[in-house]
């Protein structure tokens, strides 16, 4: 079984990472994964999407995901492209208030207000961990330990001291209570 995951955020939230994270973790486990990067040359504030595709045998997805099954959306700002691809039901992880759940008509919405959780463990910068490890909770893609060894592994030499936050991050978003709003769970076209 093969299952697809867009990120879509703004240049400098970690999209990249959140995604790159997740795929290395997947393949750890001894699966399979492909990740897709596509961002602005602008540093900060430009588009940012990234596709993973985690799957239990050899990927026959496209580079480019056409469609997919899941979501994880950091700021609305540039989500409409990656949102379109995104399967009707599909779960979508959104980082509320900046996305509104009810722009999401025909989604499996998981609201998360992931300032709030960052901040409340002392990881302000941390929002797209949350929202990863909420979206690990709900989609059950990868285990917990798995996810904290890759982020950990990935973090450039000047960014390690940020891991302790950033695990931090990840527990607390898998903690969030996972109420999806909007089209009936377990709808997995």
């Amino acid at each position: 079984m093969e299952r697809e995951l867009v990120v879509t955020g703004v240049g400098g939230q970690g999209i990249q990472l959140l995604a790159k994270t997740l795929a290395l973790a997947a393949t750890r486990e001894g699966r399979y994964a492909m990740l897709t990067a596509d961002y602005g040359g602008e540093m900060r504030g430009g588009p940012s999407r990234a596709g993973v595709v985690i799957g239990d045998a050899p990927l026959r997805s496209l580079p480019v995901l056409a469609a997919a099954w899941s979501a994880i959306v950091v700021h609305h700002r540039f989500s409409e492209p990656a949102l379109a691809r995104l399967r009707p039901g599909g779960p979508a992880v959104v980082n509320v208030p900046l996305v509104d759940p009810a722009s999401l008509p025909e989604t499996t919405v998981y609201p998360v207000d992931a300032s709030a959780v960052a901040k409340s463990v002392d990881a302000p910068q941390a929002i797209g961990f949350v929202l990863l490890g909420a979206y690990n909770a709900v989609a059950r893609a990868v285990d917990p330990e798995a996810l904290v060894e890759a982020m950990t592994e990935l973090l450039p030499p000047y960014r390690r001291q940020h891991a302790p936050a950033n695990a931090r991050a990840l527990a607390a978003g898998a903690a969030v209570p996972a109420v999806a709003v909007g089209a009936p769970v377990g709808v997995t076209s």
